[in-house]
């Protein structure tokens, strides 16, 4: 079969295109899909480079989301039949996992397609018969797989551990990026006013026409939270989604208002931060960590994308052979919403 892959850990010369690498066949409680686009994340680009204590098998298929058609079952499946159109929660979780009875697996040890596991950029792939879910028929494949892990990630963070309520003010800084573009979408829905921070004029433009209501262009505001402060009376926001970490907490933090709460998932700007106690106590300002999302999450939310409540926001569309090319724009940031590849 045909695969985007790894063939080591470097820059985007080990990403290639293959088409000998051998068809997997589903085990009991498995379902192989035949993929018909598969969608990248900045965690491909983090796997790609590795780190202490990633050990992968070359050649390692990349990708984490995914939408096909189901054409074979191993023995017990009931849940999908040859045929079905699918699209995939990317997170696995171990059979006999005791977190899959609390519905809060991602709090448990987990694998991401792409990353632990061999991901969905090929022509098939064989998974549990639990990380599946119809779709529509009349929907497209492309903007189904465009969503998955940015989507659980994105509801998880905003409703079920942020409690994210009709009324109350929601602060996302940057606006490009695919959970924040999707974090823009579930915050209007949830009926929230939403600011957003943004690299530069074109993805504030591009920001607001998905729904946020106030955009801050960071190459004229540098000191963005001093901008928050003044625009909600020197109040603060209620809610701050901050996926960069280390180098945008501080300003979080001062446009975060007292007794609100910051919601952090992810760090792309680094993990190393010096926490000024004081301030959080004295505020009464909630930290709250989250990653990926439970079974549950990804369906709830999927309904909502389904439903036309929630639209995909992808920013190129290539074909399987041009992985490369699209992890080099993905680390140039040259897109607005999600890379996706095409079977």
């Amino acid at each position: 079969m045909r695969a985007a892959v790894l063939t080591g850990h470097g820059g985007p010369e080990v990403v290639n295109y293959m088409e000998d690498m051998a068809t997997p066949e589903p085990g009991p409680g498995e379902a192989r899909i035949r993929i018909k686009a598969a969608a990248l994340n900045r965690l491909d680009l983090w796997v790609r480079a590795g780190w202490k204590g990633l050990t992968l098998d070359f050649p390692h298929v990349i990708c984490a989301d995914g939408a096909g058609v189901v054409d074979a079952l191993g023995a017990g499946v009931t849940q999908v039949a040859v045929g079905d159109r699918v699209c995939i929660n990317p997170t696995i979780a171990r059979p006999d996992d005791p977190a899959l009875q609390t519905g809060l697996e991602n709090q448990s040890r987990i694998a991401i397609l792409g990353e632990h596991h061999s991901g969905t950029a090929a022509e098939a792939i064989v998974l549990p018969q639990r990380n599946l879910m119809r779709m529509p028929n009349d929907f497209d494949f492309g903007a189904a797989a465009a969503v998955g892990l940015v989507g659980v990630t994105a509801w998880h963070s905003l409703i079920t551990r942020g409690g994210l309520q009709a009324g109350e003010s929601v602060l996302i800084v940057g606006a490009g990026g695919g959970v924040n573009s999707i974090s823009i979408q579930i915050a209007k829905l949830a009926g929230a006013s939403v600011y957003v921070v943004g690299s530069n004029a074109e993805k504030c433009r591009q920001a607001e026409a998905i729904g946020a209501d106030i955009t801050i262009n960071r190459e004229e505001e540098a000191q963005w939270s001093r901008a928050v402060y003044k625009l909600t009376n020197r109040r603060g926001v209620d809610v701050v989604v901050d996926n960069v970490g280390a180098a945008s907490l501080g300003q979080s933090m001062r446009a975060c208002r007292s007794g609100g709460r910051i919601l952090i998932v992810g760090g792309t700007g680094g993990y190393a931060y010096e926490l000024n106690l004081a301030q959080l106590f004295s505020r009464h300002i909630s930290l709250i960590g989250s990653t990926m999302g439970p079974h549950r999450d990804y369906t709830a939310f999927m309904e909502q994308v389904f439903a036309g409540r929630i639209k995909p926001v992808i920013g190129a569309r290539l074909s399987l052979h041009e992985a490369r090319r699209a992890q080099e724009m993905l680390a140039e940031n040259a897109v607005f919403g999600k890379l996706v590849l095409e079977l």
